[in-house]
Parts: structure tokens; C-alpha cells; sequence
């Protein structure tokens, strides 16, 4: 199992935190959010990791090369970071996108529990994690959803008929990688591709083709936007060390030792 974690941006508004290193490498009670996420990862038995990087790659690149590469961690750069948004990313790195994988934010931060149940919950070839709420604001990427299967995503959607939001994580596996490769690769025919989110294309997909939904609702997730979000992160951190400290995780983390035998091989 691959991991394709979409790191090329800098996180304009968590300025001034972001002046000077890209929002994946933001600190939250010690670690990056890019640390915590590999740290999740790892305790799930995912150890082939890409990180898209852009803004302050170089940096990345260190962080990598002194502590995460052990954990199978490597990075993919996309030089048009600073033009173009996320779909400009994931096509970038399409090559990467050859059997099984997920596709998640590099500002996504979730608690184990969150992966273990989109691994298990559908059979689909690409499967949309998402989570409910009673209130939905005009930042949320929102979800339409039927009997489970995924009808609409966007920002804009009438918020009477929204089920859920997406939390950033998708899952590609048996045909779905090729679908979405050919998807990404029609897509930036369009010269306005570059100002486009890459869930844009799953919309496309999943009005053509079967594109389910996983509720992770309950669970521990957030998405790191703004300085207000770093203090919502704390539960969502503070049940990752949880977690790794039960199945000592935590301890082989921090001392190099990669956890294939604390969660199921990936």
C-alpha cells in the first residue's frame, strides 16, 4: 500500500507561521503535521510514502533525509507549485500512481482508527472518505451522497442537500488508479487545470462511474487552515500518541525502528 500525500503548498493563511516553511512542517505539540501523519502511517503498516512537495521543499527534503526516509518516506517535487493548485500535483506525480494507493492533504491529520476503517469499508475502485456534521461552512469541500455513492463533491453545493464533507483522504484500488490517471490526464487539457482541486476530477469521475463514500463520523479528524485549527488538532495528536504508546509504537517511532508488526503489513 502507497500513501500520496499532497505537500506542495505553503498554507498562505497561517501566515506568519508559514513565512518561512510550508504548512506540512508546521509544529503541534512537538512535531510537524507531516511527522504526525507518518507516525499514523507507520502504526498502520503503511511504509511507502510520497510527499509532493512546492513551497519549501528543501526543507522537506531535510526532514526526510534526517529522520522519515527511514520509514519509507520519499518526496516528489511539482516546480509549479507556486502557479497552480492541486491538480496540478497529483498529476505530477501520476507515475506514482500504479496499484493500491491513498491519495491524502498534506494538512489532514486523523487518528489511526480513521485509516483502518477506509481500508476496510468498500470494495469500490475509489472511495471517498468523508464525515458528518450539523453544520456545514462555505470552506468545506462538501459531499452529496445516495445510498452511500458519491453524487456530488464541491464547495458550492446547496447546503440542504449535503450528507458530508470530505476529510481529504481517498482511496484508489483495483481499477481505480487507472481511472483517475486518465481522469487527471484529460483534465489538464483545460488550460484552467492549474487553478483547480483535483476533487474536481473525482466529481467528473463519479458522474460517469461508481465513486462510494466512507463515513469516518465520530472519529478523530481535522484540517489544519488556519491558527485557530492548531488548538483542534490537540485531541487528534493527543489520541495518535495514545494509540502508539498501547501498541509501542511511539517508542520504535522515535528510535528508528519501523512498526510492521504493530499494524497490518500495507
Amino acid at each position: 500500500m502507497k500513501v500520496i500525500i499532497l505537500s506542495a503548498g505553503q498554507g498562505k493563511r497561517l501566515l506568519p507561521l508559514t513565512s518561512r516553511k510550508p504548512k506540512c512542517l508546521i509544529d503541534i505539540n512537538g512535531k510537524s503535521v507531516l511527522e504526525w501523519q507518518v507516525e499514523t502511517l507507520a502504526g498502520a503498516g503503511i511504509h511507502d510514502i510520497v510527499v509532493v512537495t512546492g513551497y519549501g521543499a528543501e526543507k522537506v527534503q531535510e526532514l526526510v533525509q534526517r529522520h522519515l526516509g527511514y520509514y519509507g518516506v520519499r518526496t516528489h517535487f511539482n516546480p509549479d507549485y507556486a502557479t497552480s493548485d492541486n491538480l496540478i500535483s497529483c498529476w505530477k506525480a501520476r507515475d506514482e500512481m500504479k496499484g493500491d494507493f491513498i491519495l491524502l492533504n498534506g494538512d489532514t491529520l486523523f487518528e489511526p482508527a480513521v485509516i483502518e476503517t477506509l481500508l476496510d469499508c468498500t470494495r469500490a475502485p475509489i472511495t471517498v472518505t468523508v464525515s458528518s456534521k450539523e453544520k456545514y461552512d462555505s470552506d468545506d469541500m462538501k459531499v452529496i451522497s445516495q445510498g452511500g455513492r458519491l453524487a456530488k463533491i464541491g464547495k458550492d453545493l446547496p447546503l440542504g442537500a449535503v450528507s458530508a464533507e470530505s476529510i481529504g483522504m481517498i482511496y484508489f484500488r483495483d481499477k481505480g488508479p487507472e481511472i483517475f490517471r486518465n481522469a487527471l490526464d484529460k483534465a489538464v487539457q483545460d488550460p484552467e487545470s492549474k487553478n483547480r482541486w483535483y476533487l474536481s476530477v473525482i466529481d467528473s469521475i463519479a458522474q460517469e462511474q461508481t465513486v462510494m463514500t466512507c463515513s469516518i463520523t465520530g472519529l478523530k479528524w481535522c484540517e489544519i487552515d488556519y491558527p485557530k485549527d492548531l488548538k483542534l488538532a490537540e485531541p487528534v495528536v493527543a489520541a495518535i500518541e495514545m494509540h502508539a504508546r498501547k501498541h509501542g509504537v511511539h517508542d520504535a517511532f522515535n528510535g528508528h525502528g519501523l512498526m510492521h508488526a504493530h499494524g497490518r503489513a500495507r
